[in-house]
């Protein structure tokens, strides 16, 4: 297979790779999905050859992101994702429990989405600073 991509789209595939990477396999431990760990390599491995030495770093005759690359602003993307995830998780659960519908789908799902945005906007205001935990 034969994909043509300009300097800057294969940039930013190199940065889909390592976010789809590390989505897959950053909590998996020692169970990692090694296929994509090899993707990974094969391509950051182009990148020298492509005027982006700077991003990659070799290990024990492997290829990797550089410290560079890893310290880029990449990370910094990954996190807002994980809050806006997490947020929206934590809203519609909330949802569910003030609703009575942590086991079951409603008919109509207007008054769930209504209860997460009104969740969503505290949350907007006040990030976790309105949250109380009764233990």
């Amino acid at each position: 297979m034969n994909v043509e991509l300009s300097e800057k789209e294969f940039r930013r595939l190199l940065d889909l790779v390592y976010v789809g990477n590390w989505i897959l396999n950053s909590a998996r431990g020692d169970d990692r999905f090694e296929d994509y760990d090899l993707l990974q390599e094969k391509m950051f491995s182009l990148a020298p050859a492509h005027g982006m030495g700077s991003l990659v770093q070799r290990w024990y005759g492997h290829v990797f992101p550089s410290q560079a690359y890893e310290d880029g602003g990449i990370h910094e993307a990954i996190a807002d994702y994980e809050d806006a995830v997490f947020f929206d998780i934590l809203a519609e659960e909330l949802a569910r429990r003030d609703l009575g519908l942590e086991t079951e789908e409603p008919e109509d799902y207007t008054e769930l989405s209504a209860r997460m945005e009104e969740y969503l906007s505290e949350f907007d205001k006040n990030g976790l600073g309105a949250i109380h935990v009764d233990l």
